[in-house]
């Protein structure tokens, strides 16, 4: 799941932005992505957990797109930060916070397409084989692959194991879904499932390759399938 975020205080601009990357999207095949829209720095800064890409406006009302991309670099946030912007001058500032590029307004087709291009072969690069979980004062190191499925249960998530254990901790599957790479697809609101031991999806439930089977909701069970065609496409499988 690649997530994205647009920082506009321009509605127009915000849809414009969504329209560009939604066609992307689609040439690409790629559905399992999550957008989320911002009228203003605050109001991101605000958000819990961070984004995988960052579509970020320089002109707003303080904290404007720069304060707001050194805030969020000052946190600890590794996002891929996009300037979208009318100001040319401000390139060389955009390097002082890691910017990842900068595009003008109006937005050009092309161009946008040439910075997704680079936005995917870096996320492909940076994907974490492993995620650390907080368990009381300590922490674990969970491979991505060992990770069958993720179960959330009241606040706990708990991480099913090839090996048959089971890691809990306190969690919100919205969260560990950002932290995960795109083997794994959320078939039901409480369920994420690693595609590499999916075997099948029949009657509203996913069928695993050691015999578990765990639900799949009405609406995403297509989705399901049709994720793990393009999955085993891409693996040449």
């Amino acid at each position: 799941m690649i997530t994205f975020a647009i920082c506009d205080d321009e509605p127009i601009m915000v849809q414009e932005l969504a329209s560009h990357l939604a066609d992307y999207m689609k040439e690409k095949s790629i559905t399992a992505y999550d957008l989320s829209s911002f009228s203003n720095g605050c109001a991101l800064l605000e958000r819990v957990g961070s984004f995988d890409v960052i579509f970020l406006d320089i002109q707003m009302e303080q904290p404007d797109g720069m304060e707001t991309a050194r805030l969020l670099r000052q946190r600890g946030n590794h996002s891929l930060l996009i300037f979208v912007t009318v100001l040319k001058e401000c390139v060389f500032d955009s390097f002082q916070v890691e910017a990842f590029d900068y595009l003008l307004k109006p937005l050009d087709s092309a161009r946008f397409c040439q910075t997704m291009d680079r936005v995917l072969r870096s996320l492909e690069q940076r994907t974490a084989e492993d995620i650390v979980i907080q368990r009381g004062t300590g922490c674990e190191v969970v491979l991505l692959s060992d990770i069958v499925y993720c179960e959330v249960l009241g606040r706990k998530i708990y991480l099913h194991k090839n090996d048959g254990t089971v890691s809990d901790y306190y969690d919100k599957l919205e969260d560990l879904e950002r932290r995960v790479d795109g083997r794994f697809f959320k078939c039901h609101r409480s369920y994420l499932v690693n595609l590499d031991y999916v075997r099948g999806c029949q009657d509203g439930q996913v069928m695993l390759s050691q015999g578990e089977r765990i639900p799949a909701s009405r609406l995403r069970g297509r989705e399901l399938t049709q994720a793990l065609l393009r999955y085993m496409k891409e693996r040449g499988i």
